[in-house]
């Protein structure tokens, strides 16, 4: 049984190791960088329990893990268990077997400066930002994360104590909520004895918490032209061949009522200077008109020489929050990302149009 989650095996190498050109790691660093994945994976001494045992066994076997569970033990991931399959990477469940990741855990090579226990997250913070004191403790233990700063989107999820993070470039990882322990895991549910995929609460609740922070005076919306349906957010990119495609379908869209809110969301090398071009136009009509000519015609506008400032990059490492694998990334209002092609008939049913 393979859970249904997205992995990507380059992340912790690239939030743990990376750093400034030409610098050299510390011996501290590469001592902390070196970890053995047994030390890694070193448990709490306490027992578990005989019936937590037994029932998250027969949980997971229900589910469809077919692999021999050789141990389940504390995970060093808060209100989680790690269970040990052989051949396979481990996976961290919660004591009522709801929650599930799958993956190894890094252990944060940085010096711990903040040593609270931190308090835990409640239902009513899922998919929230997580507070600001929270934040400031996390970095504050993450000094030797050369990826990680105060731009770095954390969110709480379902499980307490367990936060939700992206790098700038919207790669998601978990972490523990004392910045300890970091892995590309994301969190499954198993619902009625089956993995129904990822977290679509949580994943709804943070997209609207990242479409509430968004600068909206910097989006470029295109109105429903009929009675309002459906609203919209688009990650977009200038030179992405099916964002353009997309794009020619927007007024089809307004007609039938749905609003499209276009978040700048450049990925190509020369995207982001053409976009700020764009960007840089005076007036909400003249962005709309200079963004058509790039999607419909190719035809970039330039910035005004009076521009000296960036319109796209705050919304943009904003939007690092909805974790955006490719463009057009296209969200419902309510959160839910669309993940089928948009020239399908299903598209019209996701938005809740004709």
């Amino acid at each position: 049984m393979t859970l249904p989650v997205l992995k990507s095996a380059s992340l912790i190498s690239v939030i743990l190791l990376a750093t400034t050109a030409c610098a050299q790691p510390s011996s501290a660093d590469a001592n902390s960088n070196n970890v053995t994945k047994n030390a890694i994976n070193s448990q709490a001494t306490q027992a578990v329990s005989t019936t937590v045992d037994k029932r998250l066994r027969q949980i997971l076997t229900q589910a469809g893990i077919k692999t021999q569970i050789t141990s389940i033990v504390p995970s060093k991931l808060p209100n989680m268990y790690q269970v040990s399959l052989a051949g396979q990477l481990p996976l961290h469940i919660t004591e009522d077997g709801r929650y599930v990741i799958q993956g190894e855990l890094q252990k944060n090579p940085s010096e711990r400066v903040v040593t609270k226990t931190p308090a835990r997250s409640t239902s009513a913070q899922l998919g929230k930002p997580v507070s600001a004191g929270t934040k400031s403790d996390i970095l504050a233990n993450m000094s030797a994360l050369k990826n990680m700063s105060a731009k770095t989107p954390f969110f709480y999820t379902a499980v307490p104590g367990v936060i939700w993070g992206a790098t700038l470039e919207g790669v998601p990882f978990l972490l523990s909520d004392d910045g300890q322990y970091i892995t590309d895991g994301e969190i499954s549910v198993i619902e009625n004895g089956q993995f129904v995929g990822l977290d679509e609460e949580f994943e709804a609740l943070k997209n609207q918490s990242v479409f509430a922070t968004l600068d909206k005076s910097r989006l470029i919306t295109y109105p429903a032209t009929s009675t309002e349906r459906a609203v919209i957010y688009v990650a977009d990119d200038v030179n992405c061949p099916y964002c353009r495609r997309l794009h020619q379908q927007v007024p089809s869209l307004n007609a039938k009522g749905v609003t499209v809110n276009v978040i700048g969301y450049p990925i190509y090398e020369a995207s982001p200077k053409q976009m700020r071009g764009i960007w840089c136009q005076a007036t909400e009509d003249s962005r709309r008109q200079a963004f058509d000519k790039a999607m419909l015609q190719g035809e970039m506008t330039p910035a005004p020489a009076s521009c000296n400032t960036d319109h796209v990059t705050p919304n943009r490492e904003k939007a690092a929050g909805l974790a955006v694998m490719a463009t057009p990334a296209i969200y419902r209002e309510d959160g839910v990302l669309y993940q089928a092609s948009f020239e399908s008939p299903e598209f019209l049913e996701f938005l809740g149009v004709e």
